[in-house]
């Protein structure tokens, strides 16, 4: 349904679909993403000119809608040491220990405009089959004596919109520059260790990700090298591989 909206609508209105409950959800590799009632669920559509920072720049979206989503609870006064994190390149975690959001981008470039459709879920108010966000709450006021309250998917949804908008803006405006250290600020993956090429292949370290949004890693004798996933699709960072 947004597939066909997206192309009627005026560039000046924006368009969004937001569900209670999932039932076909889609992940990356033709995996599924189940979406129990108190999951935040949406699709949304942006345009983005061609010739823009972004446009030459597109696989960057997905880190600006995943650091959306933790900076929607982050940036919440009081809530800012919620140990919410991204990681590289489309899920949100709790920590480095579990995944409770994830998100997809598919993109159509129709002469100089890309027209974006944005899928976003993430956990909530319900533990299963992960953990959510309410969790995450209710552990840090146990831990530190404080009395946050729950958040709903609806504001989050809302929040996430909002941080989205800002950090295009930013994007557009100064490039990677401009969001890539807030984006370090809540990833997961500062000093970790990574294989390359296969599960025997040489050891590699995390530094950071490129000016196209390509993981960067430092292979010892080699320099910082940009490299892929090699496919595989349970877990991306699992072997990474050099392009030539």
């Amino acid at each position: 349904l947004i597939g066909r909206l997206m192309f009627e609508l005026p560039e000046e209105m924006g368009l969004i679909a937001i569900t209670v409950r999932q039932t076909q959800g889609k992940g990356r590799g033709g995996n599924v993403w189940l979406s129990p009632v108190g999951c935040a669920l949406s699709t949304l559509h942006v345009a983005i000119p061609l010739h823009s920072n972004l446009g030459q720049r597109i696989p960057f979206i997905q880190h600006l809608v995943s650091l959306a989503v933790v900076e929607s609870v982050r940036s919440i006064p009081g809530y800012e040491d919620i140990d919410l994190r991204v990681k590289w390149p489309n899920d949100i975690y709790y920590s480095d220990l579990m995944k409770l959001g994830g998100v997809l981008v598919n993109s159509t470039l129709i002469e100089t405009t890309f027209h974006i459709l944005i899928g976003f879920g993430f956990n909530v108010n319900n533990s299963n089959p992960t953990i959510c966000i309410n969790d995450l709450i209710t552990k840090f006021n146990k831990e530190e004596g404080t009395n946050l309250k729950a958040l709903t998917a609806d504001c989050l949804i809302a929040r996430t919109v909002t941080v989205l908008e800002r950090l295009i803006d930013i994007f557009q405006e100064k490039g990677p520059n401009g969001v890539l250290p807030h984006y370090y600020k809540y990833w997961v993956h500062s000093g970790k260790q990574v294989r390359l090429h296969n599960e025997e292949g040489p050891i590699a370290w995390i530094v950071g990700i490129d000016d196209y949004g390509f993981l960067q890693v430092h292979e010892e004798g080699k320099g910082v090298e940009s490299v892929h996933p090699d496919g595989n699709c349970f877990d991306m960072l699992r072997n990474l591989i050099v392009p030539k």
